[in-house]
């Protein structure tokens, strides 16, 4: 059971605990992270044209395939865990005496947090108002958030049903693993559900490998995307944080 937040507090949202172990909590972030940077790769292979902020483009796409890749149970979990990652690291950096970067090509996690929470309760409104009220979603942002999502599975469903068309294929290929655990037969999951859905225009690397930082990145250079085993790590001491 992982603990309550000091930021939830801070943005008046209730003291919520997740019913979601150490495991769980690192797979929901690692898909969430891995979904993103796939947002990033598909920029850059598919050459998808961005208006605006890329980051913003590639946290959106994740939201989506969270809500279009699982049932409303998993799908469910992997939000509320992702949603207080962003949480839970905007504490972490505030404990350390960190103030927000503004001037980040990302967003403040805070405003991340509110908007992982808005097109995700937008997908599915009906079912999913409690979450949207127990992750403290205000009225006035709910209230637009159905809109939010239409907009965001508009433009990005252009390119996922291009792919889509396209058929299975083996364009998600698997680059370096250097742990065999459980987030690399994650990794290798995933690789085999998204050939078995879409074909890219090139060859994408998935790769499972240290870093030196705590950190997941898209290289357009040789591109692959890498999960680093330090991220892993950094995840489990968020969860018991």
């Amino acid at each position: 059971m992982m603990k309550a937040y000091a930021t939830a507090a801070l943005l008046g949202l209730p003291s919520l605990a997740l019913a979601q172990d150490t495991e769980a909590f690192v797979e929901s972030n690692i898909l969430a992270t891995l979904y993103h940077e796939l947002g990033h790769a598909l920029i850059d292979i598919q050459e998808v044209p961005i208006f605006g902020q890329e980051e913003d483009a590639a946290d959106v796409l994740s939201i989506l395939l969270v809500d279009a890749f699982w049932d409303e149970e998993d799908a469910v979990g992997i939000a509320y865990d992702a949603a207080f990652g962003f949480l839970t690291e905007a504490d972490m950096a505030r404990d350390q005496g960190e103030e927000p970067a503004f001037w980040d090509v990302h967003g403040p996690d805070e405003q991340r947090y509110y908007n992982l929470v808005c097109i995700f309760y937008g997908a599915n409104p009906d079912e999913r108002e409690d979450v949207a009220e127990e992750l403290g979603l205000p009225e006035e942002r709910a209230a637009w958030c159905e809109d939010e999502f239409e907009q965001a599975n508009g433009s990005w469903g252009v390119i996922l049903d291009e792919m889509a068309e396209a058929g299975p294929g083996d364009t998600f290929v698997i680059g370096d693993v250097e742990r065999d655990d459980g987030i690399a037969a994650l990794l290798m999951d995933e690789i085999d559900a998204l050939n078995g859905e879409f074909s890219l225009s090139g060859d994408l690397l998935i790769s499972y490998a240290a870093c030196s930082e705590a950190n997941a990145f898209y290289d357009p250079e040789y591109r692959e995307i890498t999960i680093c085993t330090e991220y892993v790590d950094f995840l489990a001491e968020m969860a018991d944080w």
